[in-house]
């Protein structure tokens, strides 16, 4: 029995579907055309939950996502590690021999860069793996595959081919889940982690001397990463998570210093870290 609706952006077998499915088996995973959509849909109380990808092991930052968390007006309630495993699928007539050309997602086809080589398969870029699997589909041609989830083949009746055609064995992809309410209250096996953005006050090594803080009282900072604000040089606003909760001491500690270096901290989440950070 469905529990209430996850949002995620893609299409039904995308890998952020597959990540909904994993996190929350329960919940009615409900697909969104953007990243803005995703966040509206929950704000509007059309889903209860937002599944959004932050970054991948192989191709780095998700893009836009750094600058919508602060201005979404959602909390991040959960992290989850994916493992992306990337499937050759054809239609019921077809075998590795008979693709000459795979579709998927532009980032996802040089992760496949041997596999296609070795197979003499020339690559195409699709706007989503979901949305190439959906096509081979619809395309019912022995001779054009897609490059997708597992998850995507039994959505849209396909065969997988080929399973695990990614160059490296470790591709993950990191998600953040996000509520319209702050919990501060859970405490997680694996230990807790703290997302927050800032802006650092106008003076001679203000980051330098924000970030001491976290170094004196054994605050162990995961990721720190800085983007522009409103498109202006001048104006650069950080990302950090930090392990630790804010009733931790020595948390208390390390936020007080930065917040007499910062002109802005704004908290995004509290929440358990996931076990396979580990």
């Amino acid at each position: 029995m469905m529990t209430g609706r996850i949002a995620f952006q893609g299409e039904l077998g995308a890998y952020s579907h597959q990540a909904c499915k994993d996190a929350r088996p329960d919940m009615e995973a409900l697909p969104c055309r953007t990243f803005e959509d995703v966040i509206e849909t929950v704000r509007k109380g059309d889903a209860d939950l937002a599944m959004l990808p932050v970054e991948n092991t192989t191709y780095g930052r998700v893009a836009d996502i750094h600058r919508l968390l602060p201005e979404s007006g959602l909390h991040i309630v959960e992290e989850a590690f994916v493992r992306v495993h990337i499937n050759l699928l054809g239609t019921k007539e077809s075998t590795v021999q008979s693709i000459k050309e795979a579709h998927s997602h532009l980032v996802l086809l040089p992760q496949c860069a041997s596999f296609l080589r070795d197979n003499d398969i020339h690559g195409r870029v699709s706007s989503d793996n979901a949305r190439a699997a959906r096509d081979v589909a619809e395309w019912n041609d022995p001779s054009i595959g897609a490059l997708a989830s597992e998850l995507a083949g039994e959505i849209y009746g396909l065969k997988v081919l080929a399973r695990h055609v990614e160059d490296s064995d470790n591709n993950t992809t990191r998600f953040l889940i996000m509520s319209r309410a702050l919990d501060l209250k859970r405490r997680g096996s694996a230990g807790m982690m703290t997302s927050f953005v800032f802006r650092v006050r106008n003076i001679p090594a203000a980051l330098y001397k924000a970030m001491g803080g976290f170094a004196t009282n054994g605050v162990n900072m995961t990721k720190l990463e800085s983007y522009m604000v409103d498109g202006n040089f001048t104006a650069t606003q950080f990302y950090a998570d930090i392990e630790g909760h804010p009733d931790d001491r020595n948390v208390q500690l390390a936020l007080e210093e930065l917040d007499y270096f910062t002109s802005h901290v704004g908290l995004l989440g509290v929440y358990p870290a996931d076990p396979k950070r580990r």
